[in-house]
């Protein structure tokens, strides 16, 4: 049985819906100084890619080292029948102490034995009463979650609006907002709602901060700090129109921190190219443990660190009561985007999605003809079958480049290494949901989604008459 000295400990701390608003990133509305302090302790990745734009699937990568289309765990709100082994099981058969301390949300029950603990560990940190075995600590903090931007009136629905309100005094006088100053991308359309929404987030934000800065301060004041590798990532865009649930950059470009004792330099920052699909079998390397050989990344951090990525790949299937299948791939300088079904909107109803001010101000415009110019693209009848963005210059990509025949070369080398990933791993995507239930790879969730289907008032329907659960045909 390893000992505490023999391998290091983790602890790996998620924001959820938080996307990479931290200001040690350039967001001039991100209030977070113990982030900020903890990136200028270890190692900033500033090109860091999920998988996917939505949680389910985007966390079923990350515990297992496997695109999410590749095993089926594609649709959001689907469970894998058969769950696969999850890279805490690896930790655990090597002597680790997994304790696992609160959202899973994988698209499948994980076995009772992926993690030796489901508990709070914060206080157990503050004490130095951890258990004596190298360990791996998780916490998910949920107060960035995309329902911590509802207002008031939707209380009664749920969400972390409550658990933010509940936890404002952990705010400082100058991490409160004024939605006048915050900065409104271009394809969202500016109104006092639409600010009101995103002056949340950042609030939310900075709450989480302070959570976060809690750990890190009970870590520095342990006799674990100089064994410890910390891993702070984000599970994937902030919950607004065309981030969260798009394959854009404001759903997929992330937050990636690490601070790895002997490994990391303070204040660096590493522009290489790291997906989530890498997170697990770097942990399991830094660990000193054998990488399953199903895993589909590659090691980013220490002496086995792979060869730089040319790429990363994302996709996105049904989520909640909306199907669509969208799969997309990036290099350092420009973003290529497949829809599979152009003839669907992007903005299909989705029950969650429409408790959110931004979408109900975005679906008013809309049906009055005032949005004008970016603001209007979400809202179309219809999607281009391709989509390709300049990354550098078009950072809202709200510019589509794929039918100018200056980029042609560009278009067709990311098609290429698109379907040479998908090819390499399969892509179970391309078959109907109710195939892989036949199949029994997963369980039938399809009867839940069509019972959640309704339909916009007539004049806000956008392109079809109700949402579309199952692929058409």
């Amino acid at each position: 049985m390893p000992t505490p000295n023999q391998h290091p400990n983790f602890i790996l701390l998620v924001g959820e819906d938080a996307g990479r608003a931290l200001h040690c990133y350039g967001d001039s509305d991100a209030n977070t100084p113990n982030l900020d302090q903890f990136a200028s302790e270890g190692c900033r990745y500033d090109n860091a890619f999920s998988t996917a734009p939505v949680c389910s699937p985007s966390r079923s990568t990350l515990v297992t080292g496997r695109y999410a289309w590749s095993v089926g765990t594609h649709h959001h709100r689907s469970n894998l029948l058969k769950p696969p082994r999850m890279f805490t099981h690896e930790l655990r058969d090597a002597g680790y102490h997994v304790n696992w301390a609160n959202k899973q949300d994988f698209n499948f029950t994980p076995e009772e034995d992926f993690a030796d603990q489901q508990s709070e560990w914060i206080e157990d940190l503050e004490k130095g009463t951890l258990p004596d075995a190298p360990f791996f600590l998780y916490h998910n903090f949920t107060v960035t979650h995309e329902s911590t931007m509802w207002s008031a009136e939707a209380t009664s629905l749920g969400g972390q609006n409550r658990e933010r309100v509940a936890k404002e005094h952990l705010l400082a006088p100058n991490q409160r907002v004024d939605p006048d100053s915050v900065h409104v991308p271009a394809y969202l359309p500016d109104t006092p709602e639409v600010r009101q929404n995103i002056a949340r987030f950042y609030e939310a934000q900075s709450i989480a901060d302070a959570e976060i800065g809690r750990v890190l301060n009970a870590l520095d004041a342990s006799p674990y700090k100089e064994n410890t590798i910390v891993i702070y990532l984000t599970d994937h865009g902030r919950g607004l129109l065309r981030e969260k649930r798009w394959c854009y950059d404001a759903g997929l470009h992330l937050s990636l921190l690490v601070r790895a004792p002997g490994i990391t330099t303070p204040g660096t920052v590493n522009n290489e190219l790291v997906s989530w699909v890498d997170v697990a079998p770097t942990i399991l390397s830094l660990a000193g443990v054998p990488i399953p050989g199903n895993y589909q990344g590659q090691v980013f951090l220490g002496s086995e660190k792979a060869s730089p990525r040319k790429h990363v790949f994302a996709g996105r299937d049904r989520l909640d009561e909306a199907f669509d299948y969208c799969r997309s791939v990036r290099d350092k300088d420009f973003h290529y985007i497949r829809n599979g079904f152009p003839e669907l909107p992007y903005a299909q109803r989705m029950w969650y999605l429409e408790i959110m001010e931004t979408t109900r101000e975005a679906r008013r415009l809309a049906e009055s003809n005032s949005l004008a110019g970016c603001d209007a693209l979400f809202m179309q009848p219809s999607k281009p079958e391709e989509e390709l963005y300049d990354v550098e210059v078009d950072p809202d990509m709200v510019h589509n480049l794929a039918e100018d025949p200056s980029f042609v070369s560009v278009k067709n080398d990311l098609r290429k290494a698109l379907d040479q990933n998908l090819q390499a791993w399969g892509d179970l995507g391309l078959l109907p949901e109710r195939d892989l239930i036949d199949q029994g790879i997963i369980d039938d969730a399809l009867t839940a989604m069509h019972a959640k289907v309704e339909k916009l008032p007539k004049a806000q329907r956008i392109g079809v008459e109700e949402t579309v659960v199952e692929m058409p045909n």
